[in-house]
């Protein structure tokens, strides 16, 4: 069998959890079938052994055209590459149209990941203006259409049935994401945690003290200024690590910048790292913190909960979307109750009890480093037991197969 995955991200071009999922995937799949990725980012050599890859620049013809389109153009140079395949599985909006188009003069099956749903993003108005429609047709069109959809956690699953009332729920399957166990590990070795505590270190961190730590990009769907509120909860004597880039909008950016400069003013110890940090870095910074914390309004399943379960460490987390599908609660780590709007932003009902709430619930976390530590050490089995990539290469085949065998 030959698997076209089409994507945004591919390395060394990855910016999101869409990204980490499809170069995952793509590595575990290539052991059941022969794998084309189509990326953009233009041409480069594949990064993962026995998997080809195709990379495509946005058209010189559609400079200064509105993003969404230019993603179309993008779309449109990979149909061509995909002639040949068996089935196409797309990933994100960005790629979605490129696989429908596929489907359809092809004759071969589309499948979806859901990794998120425009009608639950509608602050990307703020970045694509007109264009958040035109990938909100995108999105609706091809899913409407698919073979089949994978929903990267239960909860995503109720969105995309919510969403699209059209989509037979019998197309909709729930495969969660997966996680490279042996990338993500504490050091074992007292080699390796010298060199993460002295990574650690370089930022004017102190290992021995407890630390918070958030990796994640600035958008409004990962919370990030509500944490930064919710820290006045917090200890002084807290540590605190957001390895926090990319963001949406300037707003965005200048409004996460005000929040940190209040909080660095305020209290020692609070560090915002803006560059992408190469995983082994991460994984010493992880390594050498408290717990982790997931403060999002809206997030499908967040493979950065994985990644830090894997490291061995707790993971403080909003009780929505599918992070109640990572945490399980009072044994690797705590879920934070939220009461949303139900109008796709997520916004909280009452923000300040929610911030009150994640800061009570870090504090407590990081007040008894005993309790945290046997949370870490249950979030690593539980990464073990239900997240390993080779299991979730089997239920994607099955998935395949299951699709193949109905045409």
């Amino acid at each position: 069998m030959r698997v076209d995955l089409l994507t945004r991200e591919f390395p060394p071009h990855v910016y999101g959890g869409a990204g980490v999922h499809v170069t995952e995937l793509a590595k575990v799949l290539k052991e059941h079938a022969a794998v084309h990725v189509h990326a953009f980012d233009g041409e480069r050599e594949s990064s993962v052994p026995g998997v080809e890859l195709s990379g495509y620049d946005y058209p010189e013809g559609l400079k200064g055209a509105n993003d969404a389109v230019r993603t179309l153009g993008v779309d449109l140079e990979m149909v061509k590459d995909i002639e040949g395949a068996d089935l196409v599985h797309s990933h994100t909006w960005y790629a979605n149209m490129g696989g429908h188009i596929a489907s359809i003069l092809y004759g071969i099956p589309h499948v979806i990941s859901a990794h998120s749903l425009e009608p639950l993003r509608p602050w990307k108005r703020e970045q694509l203006g007109g264009g958040y429609d035109l990938s909100s047709w995108i999105e609706r069109t091809a899913y409407e259409s698919a073979a089949g959809i994978v929903a990267v956690s239960r909860a995503m699953r109720e969105d995309i049935l919510k969403c699209y009332p059209a989509i037979d729920p019998d197309k909709v399957r729930v495969i969660h994401n997966g996680i490279d166990l042996e990338d993500w590990q504490a050091p074992k070795t007292d080699e390796e945690w010298a060199a993460a505590r002295e990574y650690f270190a370089t930022y004017g961190l102190d290992p021995d003290k407890p630390t918070i730590i958030f990796v994640g990009r600035i958008t409004r769907q990962k919370g990030v200024p509500g944490l930064l509120r919710a820290l006045k909860h917090v200890p002084a004597d807290v540590q605190v690590i957001l390895c926090a880039g990319a963001p949406d909008t300037p707003e965005i950016a200048a409004e996460t910048r005000s929040l940190v400069e209040d909080l660095q003013h305020e209290r020692d110890g609070i560090v915002w790292i803006e560059e992408h940090l190469p995983h082994d870095k991460i994984v010493a910074l992880e390594a050498c913190s408290t717990t982790f914390v997931t403060p999002s309004i809206y997030e499908p399943l967040g493979i950065v909960n994985l990644e830090a379960m894997a490291v061995g460490l707790p993971v403080v987390g909003t009780a929505t979307g599918g992070i109640p599908d990572c945490i399980d609660d009072g044994v690797t780590g705590t879920l934070v109750p939220i009461e949303q709007l139900d109008d796709g932003t997520g916004t909280p009902i009452h923000p300040e009890k929610f911030e009150r709430d994640l800061g009570e619930a870090l504090a407590a976390m990081v007040a008894d480093p005993a309790r945290a530590k046997e949370m870490g050490k249950a979030g690593r089995k539980r990464a073990e037991d239900h997240f390993a990539w080779s299991a979730i290469a089997v239920k994607t085949m099955e998935f395949y197969n299951d699709i193949l065998a109905q045409r």
